[in-house]
């Protein structure tokens, strides 16, 4: 039998031609080549930067592409550092609290040196701090151990920002510490001087306690005052390092700007009781400074009402111009008639708590009540109420298309106001929240639509 020729089988096989599989061939390998160009200039991840660096895998004798670009790489590294020295400094200063507590306030308790008063007057609300930093470092590292879990190296998906927020009844905390920090230092040098059995104490814990480091009282009362005064710094260098597309980059701005506004105000609030130190000094612009004054508004208003500071929702604040109208005809002779004046108005609401959790009471849960706070403008370095708050339960909220440019509250049985904003879409917003909780709340508004009763006489109900 004749041997077969190697392309006659070819052809028998495949129908191919030997002219034709070179050409599928040549074009294979051109598309080969195509992608493999593609890959070699696929954009970074994190900057979209092409012509990276190509990483080669030894172990299975090819190359891959790396996905990120030197800058970003380092990036990474920077921010991850970042984020370690956050939570690590964090639970460095959660230990020096815990020694302020189990070092010297317990053993100062049970040997009795100091009476229950001037025990809180040296150490003030330590525990407050200690029960907020336990809450926070908890939920810190559950965050890095889940990033590693799910094989994030570099820690890309711990938001520290967004957990700083969640975290901000901690700046009031170190409010009240700071600003009692001065008398703290001058009670515990007058009693170090008279009370002997105390001075002996503090000398043998300095000296012999190891878990002090060889520190005094002193030292470890300053704890919270460098902790708060670093927040802004540990922040800037995770800013720095975060890329602006990261979800967590608007969150960390903002943390940083929240934190440094309360510096401002704990520093302005030691000058008006004419304290020396300040905490370390930050540049004011005008962002800040309206920060600061809210900071003061709501602490007049809180104390006002005597709500608890993480069961009130700041829903709205701002400058209105607000008029007492003599009768009620006053929109058939026009706003024009009215005298305005210039107030701050806060409007809060009181909520339920739905559990003892940090996080967890941070969600919005049933409204008990909410008020309307008016605020005079600052007068001698001080905020004045107008009057006591205006309760939502007890009053009307109504608006009249002649006069679509204010909004009217008439509190039952008693006055009633006219607000505006020099922007009318603001205005009607003020109108659409306060009307908002005001329909929630008071069973006789529900059955009515929020509309007075008949029955009620006010000389201030317009027809």
């Amino acid at each position: 039998a004749t041997r077969t020729k190697s392309a006659d089988v070819e052809r028998a096989d495949s129908g191919i031609g030997q002219t034709p599989a070179r050409k599928w061939r040549n074009r294979a390998s051109e598309m080969l080549s195509s992608l493999q160009a593609w890959e070699a200039h696929r954009p970074c991840t994190d900057c979209g930067e092409r012509d990276l660096p190509v990483e080669t895998d030894v172990q299975n004798c090819n190359q891959r592409r790396a996905d990120l670009c030197e800058k970003c790489r380092k990036c990474r590294t920077e921010r991850k550092e970042s984020v370690l020295e956050f939570v690590n400094t964090e639970a460095s200063y959660g230990e020096d609290l815990r020694i302020i507590k189990e070092e010297f306030y317990l053993p100062m308790q049970a040997a009795g040196l100091l009476s229950q008063e001037q025990l809180l007057g040296i150490f003030s609300n330590i525990q407050e701090l200690i029960d907020l930093n336990e809450s926070f470092l908890e939920i810190l590292q559950e965050e890095i151990d889940q990033a590693f879990d799910q094989g994030d190296d570099d820690l890309m998906t711990v938001c520290i920002g967004e957990i700083f927020l969640e975290f901000v009844n901690m700046l009031p905390a170190f409010q009240t510490y700071c600003l009692q920090q001065s008398s703290s230092v001058n009670m515990l040098n007058t009693l170090e001087k008279e009370k002997e059995l105390l001075r002996i104490f503090l000398d043998v814990s300095q000296n012999d306690n190891t878990a002090l480091r060889r520190m005094n009282l002193r030292s470890f009362l300053m704890a919270p005052l460098q902790r708060v005064t670093k927040y802004p710094l540990l922040l800037s260098r995770i800013i720095k390092a975060t890329t602006e597309y990261h979800p967590d980059h608007s969150s960390l701005r903002e943390a940083k700007s929240r934190i440094e506004s309360h510096l401002e105000h704990i520093n302005m609030k030691t000058k008006q009781e004419g304290n020396t130190w300040t905490l370390r000094s930050f540049r004011q612009d005008s962002k800040k400074k309206r920060e600061v004054i809210n900071i003061e508004m709501r602490e007049t208003a809180l104390k006002t009402v005597g709500w608890l500071r993480e069961e009130t929702r700041f829903v709205m604040e701002g400058s209105l111009q607000l008029a007492q109208p003599p009768d009620g005809q006053w929109v058939k002779k026009g706003s024009k008639t009215l005298k305005f004046q210039n107030m701050q108005v806060l409007l809060l609401v009181n909520m339920k708590r739905v559990s003892e959790s940090s996080l967890e009471s941070a969600e919005p849960g049933p409204v008990k009540d909410a008020v309307l706070v008016l605020i005079r403008d600052k007068n001698n370095g001080k905020f004045h109420l107008l009057r006591e708050p205006l309760r939502l339960s007890n009053c009307i909220v109504s608006t009249d298309p002649d006069c679509d440019d204010t909004f009217e509250l008439i509190e039952i049985r008693r006055e009633a106001f006219v607000f505006r904003d020099s922007d009318r879409a603001r205005t009607h917003h003020w109108f659409r929240q306060i009307r908002r909780y005001s329909r929630d709340l008071g069973s006789w508004k529900k059955r009515r639509n929020a509309l007075p009763n008949i029955m009620i006489s006010t000389p201030h109900t317009r027809p």
